[in-house]
């Protein structure tokens, strides 16, 4: 009679090695990006739309990066007009690289946004342990 017991013990203790050794993995494994680069696009007919007196979001107001995973921010202005992010003009057809190196907020002016402004929070990279943990549970449950 001990021995169903013992398979069920035997179960349970495998079972939880495994989970164990998921979380380890999830906790201390480094988090490796395909690209570091994060693309918005301004689409076409957003001016003429601006123009028209509509208003429209095309882009959230706040992006949020993270060093080492998202910290190249693209923008591709597929519009028919120049659009300003920040110093930069971006023509239609081009698209504008910036990437960033430090952990900060950052507001930049934009004229593809109503209300003229850009948030862009870059995170530090999640570090081993907890941190990196709660990171990837964000991400598998966004």
């Amino acid at each position: 009679m001990t021995a169903p017991l013992s398979g069920k013990r035997l179960v349970a203790a495998t079972l939880s090695l495994v989970l164990l050794g998921g979380l380890g993995w999830a906790a201390l494994a480094p988090i490796e990006a395909v690209s570091h680069e994060e693309l918005f696009e301004i689409p076409k007919g957003t001016s003429a739309r601006r123009l028209a007196g509509e208003e429209i979001e095309i882009l959230p107001q706040t992006i949020r990066l993270t060093l080492g995973l998202n910290d190249v921010l693209v923008f591709r202005n597929a519009d028919s007009a120049p659009h300003i992010f920040g110093p930069t003009l971006i023509m239609p057809g081009q698209s504008f690289r910036l990437p960033f190196t430090q952990a900060s907020t950052y507001s930049f002016q934009c004229t593809a946004h109503a209300n003229g402004q850009l948030d862009v929070i870059v995170d530090p990279a999640p570090a081993p342990g907890w941190e990196r943990l709660r990171w990837r549970w964000r991400k598998l449950t966004s």
